[in-house]
């Protein structure tokens, strides 16, 4: 069991990327392939910033918890603003048991 949470827990990594970059290519704007290539770059700096095991700045702790609450989270409110609403409830769903799970088997 601890195996498969070990390959949720990254593919909630890239839910988080891909719900962010479904939101700017989604969205009315002239430069929609802009904003889809931009969000998830943004996620990915402030990933390998506070949240990567080889970051510079690594979250420890609460700062932790909240750090990945707001980066899952962004994932899940990109989907929610960009019309997804019954996938953004799902994928937040999953990243709470998952995250959960990892915190219980000291992942």
């Amino acid at each position: 069991m601890k195996a498969a949470n070990s390959g949720v827990l990254f593919l909630i990594e890239l839910g988080a990327l891909a719900g962010a970059a479904y939101w700017g290519f989604t969205q009315d704007v002239g430069a929609s392939w802009l904003l889809g290539l931009a969000a998830p770059a943004v996620l990915v700096a402030l990933w390998a910033l506070f949240g990567s095991p080889r970051a510079k700045y690594k979250a420890r702790g609460a700062g932790r918890v909240g750090f990945e609450v707001f980066w899952f989270g962004a994932g899940a409110l990109a989907l929610f603003a960009a019309g997804a609403q019954v996938w953004a409830f799902a994928f937040a769903a999953v990243c709470v048991v998952s995250k959960t799970l990892a915190v219980a088997w000291s992942q």
